[in-house]
């Protein structure tokens, strides 16, 4: 389980995650975040508990994703199977989403909310994934939005999963956390 508090003048969020997954629990100041972030989180296979709160929506959104690309990146296996994908179709809406969690951190996809494209990219690139999403066809924006954040999220439960070798022809990436003892 990775916990994470961040802080800056303009939101405040603290948020305990867990990619074997457990309960979710989201309190957002942003219905509509506070639901996605459960649908992530719930599609995906992930344990959450996150309390968050900003002084704008835009500030709020942007932050939640960073913290949370920052906490899932913890939880991310050595022996990871790495890669993801998943269509979701939602009523109007069909989304795809394919993803990589191999360190290497883009994010291609147009969604009809510009302050959900911006969280799917600060999410992604603050996990240190690629994350490429493609809308085939829909009208109406939640359903879109919703089918995008489903799609990562199945893909995210794939890519998260123990696999039983390192997937790369790297080998493992090290890295050496200041914060963690030898």
């Amino acid at each position: 389980m990775t916990t994470l508090r961040r802080e800056t003048r303009e939101t405040t969020i603290r948020l305990e995650v867990s990619a074997s997954g457990g309960d979710i629990d989201v309190t957002t100041d942003e219905p509509f975040l506070t639901h996605m972030v459960e649908t992530l989180a719930r599609y995906a296979g992930l344990g959450l508990t996150l309390e968050a709160t900003g002084d704008l929506k835009h500030h709020l959104i942007e932050d939640v994703a960073i913290a949370l690309g920052l906490a899932v990146a913890r939880e991310v296996p050595t022996r990871a199977e790495r890669y993801g994908w998943a269509t979701v179709p939602m009523d109007d809406a069909l989304v795809r989403a394919a993803l990589d969690t191999g360190g290497r951190p883009w994010y291609e996809g147009r969604l009809p909310s510009p302050l959900y494209e911006h969280f799917l990219q600060s999410f992604a690139f603050n996990l240190g994934a690629t994350l490429h999403v493609v809308v085939d066809r829909g009208r109406d924006r939640h359903h879109v939005v919703e089918a995008a954040i489903k799609a990562t999220g199945l893909a995210l439960r794939q890519a998260l999963r123990e696999g039983d070798r390192v997937f790369s022809t790297k080998g493992s990436v090290r890295l050496d956390w200041a914060d963690e003892e030898e």
